[in-house]
């Protein structure tokens, strides 16, 4: 499949899709955690319930301890209960281990193990913004989020990105193991209730906070200490972005790139939003003017 499954109709089934799962405690039970939103390219999922692998169907269900397998030029939105929307990029290994969202509570816990690839992190605009833990895990690194948006890579890609950088150069690298994450906002004039967030990364006994768009923190294996936090430049940035392109014209690196990809998945977002995914009503249309000459419905 090439470019993204992604047009008005599909955000909007997709939404609706997201609206049913909240609705439905059958589907909870079933550790239903969100719905396939864009896919792009060769991605697979492999059910922890059948072990059996599959490619990725827009609108489809994402369950608790799914893998996301993508390929050279794979990528996957997943639009999450509580509006989240994680993108899994190229080459990437992703498992949402722990998942627990409670509207009427205004609770949740989530937890991602991103075994490798690329990826990005947009925190859910949900209404009554819910507390409790949200953190992504790589494998020598743990990301607190406090509500914002971030972008990550695990593997080669990462020490490829990373050793290019003033602030890292060549240093001692697993490639299995190497993590790249950088900040990328919102920034100060963002809109809406999106806040101006930060995440916490810990590898070690060392933490290092990023609270300000495009820093970064570097892992390069376990046990060596966190290098960071620095300002990414603008040719890491382009090559990070690279790797989570949402379109055939590019769609990332540089500011426009990145505004648009965050317009696309916000999109999906407002569309939650506008069929009332917390169980508000779903707006109706504007009452249209009978034509001239006929009597509207009802008063006959």
């Amino acid at each position: 499949m090439s470019g993204w499954a992604f047009g008005p109709a599909g955000r909007t089934a997709a939404a609706a899709t997201v609206a049913s799962l909240v609705a439905s405690p059958v589907l909870a039970q079933a550790n239903a955690v969100g719905v396939e939103a864009a896919i792009r390219n060769k991605v697979e999922i492999r059910s922890a319930q059948t072990k059996k692998v599959k490619p990725a169907v827009l609108r489809d269900r994402v369950f608790l301890a799914d893998e996301v397998r993508t390929g050279d030029a794979g990528r996957l939105q997943i639009l999450l209960l509580d509006r989240t929307i994680f993108t899994v990029g190229a080459k990437a290994r992703v498992t949402i281990d722990r998942f627990v969202y409670d509207p009427a509570a205004n609770s949740r816990a989530v937890g991602i193990s991103v075994a490798r690839g690329a990826f990005r992190f947009m925190s859910g605009r949900t209404l009554g913004k819910p507390a409790g833990p949200v953190t992504v895990h790589t494998p020598v690194a743990t990301i607190g989020i406090r509500g914002t948006i971030f972008e990550g890579v695990v593997g080669e890609d990462a020490r490829r990105i990373a050793e290019k950088e003033p602030a890292v150069g060549k240093v001692k690298a697993d490639d299995d193991e190497a993590s790249l994450i950088v900040l990328r906002g919102p920034g100060p004039r963002t809109q809406g209730d999106t806040i101006a967030g930060a995440i916490d990364v810990t590898a070690g006994d060392r933490n290092v906070t990023l609270d300000s768009p495009e820093l970064a923190v570097y892992a390069p294996r376990r046990g060596a200490p966190l290098i960071g936090p620095f300002r990414i430049s603008p040719a890491g940035l382009l090559a990070l972005q690279s790797l989570l392109r949402t379109g055939p014209d590019g769609g990332g690196g540089g500011s426009h790139g990145t505004r648009n990809a965050l317009l696309g998945v916000a999109g999906v977002a407002a569309a939650v939003a506008g069929i009332g995914l917390l169980g508000g009503k779903k707006k109706k249309p504007p009452s249209q003017p009978a034509p001239r000459g006929q009597q509207p419905r009802g008063k006959q």
